[in-house]
């Protein structure tokens, strides 16, 4: 594959899905995908994203209970839907993480530096939901990431105990081409960006 077709798997010709195929996403692909995008940078390599893969019927009438109404359709239709969450004591592991300071967890760790983590932990677990699309497009999946849910109600079905967060969710499968809508358009760079 050129790096050509490279970007238009990942960016170019790929869609967010609405509607899915009835075709099953695999364990393998699965693991297959966290494989690839654990290896995107994050800061300090933090690596706060935890996913969780509702792929039960069981599972997926739990999410549904917390899913916008515009989502309930795409969501409970694909195979697979990641929630990606963040952890937000995640600084428990860098010593594993980031052996090369053995002080880094001092930096977040501390009810008066919990703000500083849970920015650190967003913005790092943001990163990563983006590369698990990336990931995902790269091994020929289809992606449609939603944020229309209840985080709370997410949180304490799935994360209950846990000091994760729900950032998005994210369906994982074949898309129904027939269910993607027209592309919108994008800034163009000059309206978006700024040499200096």
């Amino acid at each position: 594959m050129s790096n050509n077709d490279f970007l238009s798997t990942i960016f170019g010709n790929a869609r967010s899905q609405n509607g899915w195929l009835d075709k099953s996403v695999s364990d393998v692909q699965l693991h297959e995908i966290y494989e690839q995008m654990k290896w995107g940078p994050t800061s300090v390599n933090c690596s706060p994203a935890r996913i969780v893969f509702v792929r039960s019927q069981e599972a997926k009438l739990k999410l549904k209970e917390a899913l916008a109404a515009g989502n309930v359709d795409k969501a409970m239709s694909a195979p697979v839907v990641a929630i990606v969450g963040y952890d937000t004591q995640f600084y428990e592991h860098l010593p594993e993480l980031f052996p090369h300071n053995s002080g880094v967890r001092s930096w977040f760790e501390g009810e008066e530096k919990a703000a500083f983590a849970e920015t650190t932990a967003f913005r790092n677990g943001t990163l990563q939901g983006g590369y698990l699309i990336l990931a995902a497009r790269a091994i020929g999946l289809d992606c449609g990431p939603m944020s229309g849910f209840n985080n709370a109600l997410v949180d304490a079905t799935f994360f209950a105990g846990t000091s994760v967060k729900s950032n998005f969710i994210c369906g994982l499968g074949y898309g129904d081409q027939s269910k993607v809508v027209a592309r919108g358009p994008r800034l163009s760079f000059d309206r978006a960006c700024t040499l200096v």
